[in-house]
């Protein structure tokens, strides 16, 4: 595809559109999201938009909160929305304000009794009854019927995380790429690592002071978000799922299941026979791209619409995309998604292109190379 934007290569930023900066920040740290951004690329954002504190950010795909939380870092207003309810409560859960005090009183009241409510299990998937011992499960589901039942709701946000995360620690899931696999392994005691997961998620409330805040976590579809007023947003900041990777649901089945009560088929869209009057729907030329690609564009194209109207004029927009790869090419998705926001109305004010792989079909035969990139957009 001929290149009508202007482009920018800053590979020295790769590491910036990638989880890992992230692992070792207070609160950032408590959900390892493996496709999401970090804490650095929202504030190098929040800085080349002049965003202050009498602005309003949106992520309209906010996966773990990383936007938000940085924003209320910065004494910034943010709004988040996910359509998955467990990006939805991770993202709710580390973008409260908390007394330490009050989740210390309360870490101490779950674990004054022994165990004895298990009910729920009979609800969970085949999946997820053998992703842990027999006797784990009855202490998560006891821990998790205790958390349910405590009054303060920003409470129940955070401790339903600590027991996710130490659920998942004391499994015997191992994911890999978009496979989870049952291995059976010598396991951590829960209790214990739930208690310790716990006080050290309390020191980093402790340590975390915020200058903005709580963020406003909705359950939503970026395709209509029309509960948010035309022209009432500053800027937006955000990374859709890229083209072709759906195991950002598929490899969180068990906690999907076990914390939302969610199965991984009510997420992932079905591309299969969209129809030609489908495919001509688009507002742009695909030519003979996979049904999967166009659906996913017309998917893009629905939430570019929403971004151009909730942004207010001279609104700027940051969107993290990758390119798609099939067995025969690859789809430049930062130009395609540069181009259906041209149509509506954006000012395209260049592609930044931040990393590149080399891509192949069946390890051997090279096919060209996937681009990771931020369109940066302006609503005149």
């Amino acid at each position: 595809m001929q290149r009508k934007f202007p482009f920018e290569e800053r590979y020295d930023l790769w590491r910036l559109a990638t989880f890992i900066p992230n692992k070792d920040l207070p609160i950032h740290r408590w959900f390892y999201f493996k496709e999401g951004f970090s804490r650095d690329l929202v504030k190098l954002l929040c800085l080349e938009f002049s965003i202050n504190d009498e602005k309003i950010v949106l992520d309209p795909f906010v996966g773990s909160g990383t936007t938000p939380l940085t924003c209320m870092e910065l004494g910034i207003r943010s709004i988040g929305v996910d359509a998955s309810p467990l990006a939805v409560m991770i993202a709710s859960a580390k973008t409260r304000i908390y007394s330490p005090e009050d989740l210390a009183n309360t870490l101490k009241e779950l674990l004054s009794s022994d165990c004895i409510d298990f009910s729920g299990i009979d609800n969970l998937s085949t999946l997820t009854r053998h992703a842990f011992p027999p006797e784990t499960l009855k202490l998560i589901m006891c821990l998790k019927n205790r958390i349910n039942s405590l009054k303060n709701t920003d409470h129940r946000l955070f401790f339903t995380l600590c027991l996710m995360n130490s659920a998942m620690r004391s499994s015997y899931v191992e994911k890999d790429g978009s496979v989870i696999k049952i291995v059976k392994k010598r396991l951590p005691r829960l209790l214990p690592l739930f208690k310790k997961i716990a006080s050290e998620m309390i020191n980093d409330v402790r340590e975390v002071k915020f200058k903005a805040g709580p963020s406003e976590i909705y359950l939503g579809d970026a395709r209509r978000l029309e509960w948010i007023p035309d022209e009432s947003i500053d800027s937006i900041i955000t990374s859709p799922p890229y083209l072709n990777k759906i195991e950002y649901t598929e490899v969180y089945a068990v906690e999907l299941d076990l914390f939302t009560h969610t199965r991984v088929t009510d997420l992932v869209r079905s591309y299969i026979g969209m129809t030609p009057r489908e495919r001509a729907s688009l507002m742009i030329e695909v030519g003979d791209l996979p049904d999967s690609a166009v659906a996913y564009l017309k998917d893009m194209e629905e939430s570019l619409r929403e971004m151009y109207r909730v942004l207010k004029m001279n609104g700027r927009a940051a969107i993290v995309v990758a390119g798609g790869v099939y067995p025969d090419r690859v789809v430049e998705t930062d130009l395609l998604i540069a181009e259906m926001a041209e149509k509506i109305g954006f000012t395209v004010d260049k592609i930044r292109v931040i990393n590149k792989r080399v891509a192949t079909t069946g390890r051997i035969r090279r096919i060209g190379e996937a681009r990771e990139s931020i369109v940066y957009l302006t609503k005149h």
